[in-house]
């Protein structure tokens, strides 16, 4: 495994990260999802992230036991707050109140007394700036959290953020966007930001929901028991399944078997080659997914092989900014809440 500094901060963290996004609490049962966080540690994981809000905050439950008993300082776990948690009005958001309650929610669930990197799930223009980072300050200050970081943030949301953390003598380290070959809507903006800021990117969705893996096919269904088959599950997969996108994926598959790799180690190994990627988070709900897919950490890829992919996937890429997600669209703000959780990346 290789390790990575995490923005302007001293802390290490694996290049591949294990999440429990739509799997633990949910789609895999606790055997399962036992076996493939210990199959990360044997393979030299130490970085694992989860959310509050993760199937109905049952996911950190899962990912507390799975790791109980290990030694805690080799360890990097990290969770986030901000998607609705319960019914009552001051259970989401970034307000200090629900900052405070859903961190020490999370602290019970994962069987911990510290949070190495407490992430801000979403922007809440809801609620001042001021109020959401002095209350994540006050939480580092207490011991409780290490290290802080935000999720799907806008370009100009991250400079104001990462100033205040500044004033109050403490600093932004990590953006989680979603980042895949085919959804790069952050290398426009956000990540030449957050070079400027001093935050590393730890991306979601790096195999763009399964669908870089090769599994889906043009004109086919997708497999039973896939992420595809459960409705409404995830972001933008619907956009990746249209048979142009799915044709063109279809065709990495030479580049992929010249290298040697699988189609996953392929696209793992893309976004890694990103010099401001710390992470790319993995999900699984087998072992050997665990083991097949670290493998892509310390692959290069040739210039010319990253050429070889732009020139396949071509305009089935997405780059527009715009399409990063904001919390401001109550649809999507509600809808997630309806599906407890579950499309709360």
């Amino acid at each position: 495994m290789e390790f990575r500094r995490l923005g302007r901060s001293g802390l290490n963290i694996s290049r591949i990260a294990y999440g429990n996004w739509l799997t633990h609490g949910s789609q895999v049962d606790e055997d399962a999802a036992v076996a493939c966080v210990h199959a990360a540690l044997d393979v030299g994981i130490t970085t694992f992230d989860t959310a509050d809000v993760y199937a109905g905050t049952k996911a950190e439950s899962v990912l507390g036991r799975a790791l109980a008993g290990q030694r805690r300082e080799g360890l990097e776990i990290s969770t986030k707050v901000y998607w609705p948690t319960g019914p009552g009005p001051n259970d989401g958001g970034l307000s200090r109140k629900h900052i405070f309650e859903s961190c020490h929610a999370s602290l019970r669930r994962l069987q911990t007394d510290h949070i190495d990197l407490y992430q801000a799930h979403r922007y809440d223009p809801t609620v001042p700036l001021e109020e959401t980072v002095t209350a994540f300050a006050d939480l580092v200050r207490a011991g409780k959290v290490l290290y802080l970081g935000v999720s799907e943030w806008r370009a100009d949301q991250i400079v104001t953020g990462a100033a205040l953390a500044r004033d109050l003598g403490v600093q932004l380290v990590s953006n989680q966007p979603q980042y895949s070959m085919l959804w790069r809507v952050v290398e426009a903006e956000v990540v030449p930001t957050c070079e400027k800021e001093g935050l590393s990117q730890i991306v979601w969705s790096p195999l763009a929901q399964g669908v870089l893996t090769g599994k889906y096919r043009p004109g086919e269904q997708p497999p039973a028991g896939s992420r595809a088959s459960h409705a409404g599950v995830g972001f933008n997969i619907t956009g990746f399944l249209a048979d142009d996108v799915l044709t063109r994926v279809q065709q990495l598959r030479p580049t992929a078997e010249d290298l040697g790799l699988t189609m996953a180690q392929l696209a793992l190994a893309w976004v890694l080659q990103n010099p401001n990627v710390a992470a790319a988070i993995i999900g699984a709900s087998r072992p050997q997914q665990v083991r097949d897919n670290v493998k892509a950490a310390g692959v290069r890829l040739e210039a010319d092989v990253m050429t070889r992919i732009d020139d396949v996937l071509g305009d089935a890429v997405e780059r527009d900014p715009a399409q990063i997600f904001l919390p401001s669209d109550k649809a999507a703000r509600d809808a997630a809440a309806q599906q407890d959780g579950t499309a709360a990346a």
